[in-house]
This record gives structure tokens, sequence and C-alpha cells, in this order.
């Protein structure tokens, strides 16, 4: 079931994240993650008639919720892609950009995609369903010391090893094509009040594989520094350690790892100044009014 743009997704950190970009009213932005379009809607709302934003998002659901706005230009592709795009559109620099992470409210709702062990469903998984393995192709396909790694990597789960042998095994009998496949398979591993959260990191692990999540974020930052005009903005929302570290890294250092270089004077160099210094969380109204939020985290950086 399509939902509409108000209900496809509740926009995270809403203002705090769009403060964060310090609009001009004649500036270009892009927004990497349109979902419901909430976050762009926000930003429209600030700029003036010659302010543009251009906003990615590769599913087609999201499509549906485009807005009709002079100053609006949706892209259907991988956020990753957006040095192509903006010199296919003869943009040069831009004022700011945000990134809200993750898998909307649309995809964990979405019974027949597979992102969530809440429903059963095919184990597809990709926020691109035009392309790419599937979340059963890999758990069908990969050798066994690959799958512990996406696990043990990807999800953080410590039994990653006795997982995804219990997959290889499973799998000898019979295709794993489902979410009751895996979960029949997976679930008497992991303790009984543990088991949503150790279920929720598997699937986590496995959504990122499918989607290269982590490239496409590596990818992203660094078409954002070259974009970024002195004085633009980075204002980036994580959900989980692996998202939170890069972005981290790459506000201090302009690259993923955090390695931080030095002039000949010894002097740092790096392309971005840290807006806030403490790192943004949600309210406790925010995180009541929606749970999605709760381990939500706002990065914000300023192009030097």
């Amino acid at each position: 079931m399509i939902k509409t743009a108000e209900t496809y997704h509740v926009p995270v950190l809403l203002q705090e994240s769009v403060d964060g970009l310090a609009i001009k009213p004649d500036g270009v932005y892009i927004d990497t993650t349109f979902g419901g379009g909430g976050h762009s809607r926000e930003i429209l709302s600030r700029l003036g008639k010659k302010g543009h934003l251009f906003s990615f998002d590769q599913d087609a659901d999201a499509e549906r919720n485009c807005i009709k706005d002079e100053r609006f230009t949706f892209v259907r592709s991988n956020f990753r892609y957006i040095k192509n795009w903006m010199r296919y559109y003869g943009i040069e620099q831009i004022d700011g950009l945000l990134a809200d992470l993750g898998v909307s409210s649309h995809h964990f709702d979405d019974e027949t995609r597979g992102f969530s062990f809440r429903y059963e469903a095919p184990l597809d998984m990709r926020m691109n369903k035009r392309a790419g393995k599937t979340a059963a192709d890999i758990l069908n396909e990969a050798e066994e010391s690959q799958l512990a790694d996406i696990l043990y990597i990807y999800g953080e789960l410590k039994q990653a090893r006795r997982v995804a042998s219990a997959i290889v095994k499973g799998r000898a009998t019979r295709r794993i094509e489902t979410t009751a496949d895996l979960l029949q398979l997976t679930e008497s591993l992991f303790p009984r009040e543990h088991e949503k959260k150790e279920m929720a990191k598997l699937f986590q692990a496995l959504r990122i594989e499918v989607n290269h999540e982590m490239d496409a974020l590596r990818e992203m930052l660094n078409g954002a520094r070259d974009l970024l005009r002195p004085g633009g903005r980075l204002s980036v929302i994580t959900y989980h350690s692996l998202e939170d570290r890069m972005v981290k890294n790459f506000i201090k250092a302009g690259n993923a790892e955090g390695k931080v270089s030095q002039d000949f004077f010894g002097r740092t160099e790096a392309p971005f100044r840290t807006v806030n210094n403490k790192v943004v969380t949600p309210s406790a109204d925010e995180q009541a009014r929606n749970p999605r939020s709760r381990s939500a985290k706002l990065r914000i950086g300023e192009k030097i």
C-alpha cells in the first residue's frame, strides 16, 4: 500500500536539521533522502523565488510524493551520485546539503518489502527495486565467512558466526525466501529477552549490505565536500554507530577514516568546522511521538 506524503514518513529532527543549514533565501540546496518530503517542504518554505532545492530518492514510491514547485527538482537516483547529477544540471556549488539516513517509516511499514521482521514477506530489502541483489540472494549465495562478516560488521551481532552457520545449514535443505524462513532458522539463537533487538540488528546488517549503504554514504560525503561553497552547511541525521562514526570523522577530518592531515607548520588541515560540538538528539516529546527517532543523532558541519 502506498501512503500519502503525510504518513509515508515522519521527518526526524525537522526544525533542528533544517535550522542547521542556515538557509539563504537565494541558495541552492540538496536533500539527499526525499522520502515523504517533510524536510524538503521545510527547506522550500525558507527559500525565496531565486532559491532551488534538488531532492534525491531512488525509490519509486517516494517519487509519488513529489512537490509541484518551480524551485524544486526531484532526482530519482542514489545520493551517491550527487556530483554527477549537479554537473548534469549545471550546478558547480551548493549552499547546503541535508541527509536523513537510514530507512523511512514507509519501508518498515510496507509489508511487501521485507525490511521488517514484523511481517511475513519476501526478503527483498532493496531501496531501488529495479536493480541489485535481494536479501534472499545474499542469504542463499554468500559464503558462510562472508555472511558472518556482514552480520558482525554491519549489525554488530556478537553471535554472527553462529547465526551464519545456522543460515548456511538451513539453506542446504531449502532456499531462504521470506522473513518467516529467516526467523525460523535464527530466532532460537537469541535470548528471549533480547530477541527483538538482535533480530533488528540482523535485518539492519542485511539491509546495509543489500543497498551498499556505507559505500554510498562515503561517496555522498565526498561529493558534498567538493560541492559545498565556503560557508555552506552539511546537516546529517544518523541512526546507528557505523553511520555516525563516518559522519563524525568526515566533519572532523574531511574523510571517512578520520585521518587528520597537517600542513608544513603542523597546522590541522580540514575542510569543515564542527557547528554543534555536542551532538543533537530528539527531545523526549519527539521520541514519544516518533519511536524511530530514538536512536537519531544530528551532526552539522560548515565548509571552511
